[in-house]
């Protein structure tokens, strides 16, 4: 599937600020998984994140990929879940960036700006 650059650009530049790692996502290409294995001290233990977060900010970091479209919400057959899994654009950074190295890149001073105007303005 083709993605405009723009699309791409954003969707990458949050990823790269948002406090996950690439183990994560690379769980979430897998299986979904659940709001509690990424907050606190276990995202840490799982290596899902470098620093332990707590469930509200995890919320909104995986709610802003959900935004750009990197993440979606499991559904089951009550409604919504508390459990994530990645879009097909998601799988598509994270199958690129596992081929270049298997680390997230960190972002500039630029992209955390920027990524910060974008979330403010949801442009």
């Amino acid at each position: 599937m083709q993605y405009p650059d723009r699309t791409v650009k954003r969707a990458e530049m949050a990823l790269r600020c948002s406090p996950v790692q690439l183990p994560l996502l690379a769980a979430m290409r897998e299986q979904s998984v659940p709001l509690k294995a990424i907050a606190l001290q276990s995202g840490v233990e799982n290596g899902y994140t470098q620093y332990p977060f707590s469930e509200l900010a995890i919320e909104n970091a995986l709610g802003w990929l959900i935004e750009v479209g990197i993440l979606r919400r499991e559904v089951d057959g009550q409604g919504i879940t508390d459990s994530f899994r990645l879009t097909p654009l998601g799988r598509h950074l994270v199958e690129k960036w596992e081929s270049q190295g298997g680390k997230l890149p960190s972002p500039s001073l630029g992209d955390r700006f920027q990524n910060a105007l974008t979330r403010w303005f949801r442009l």
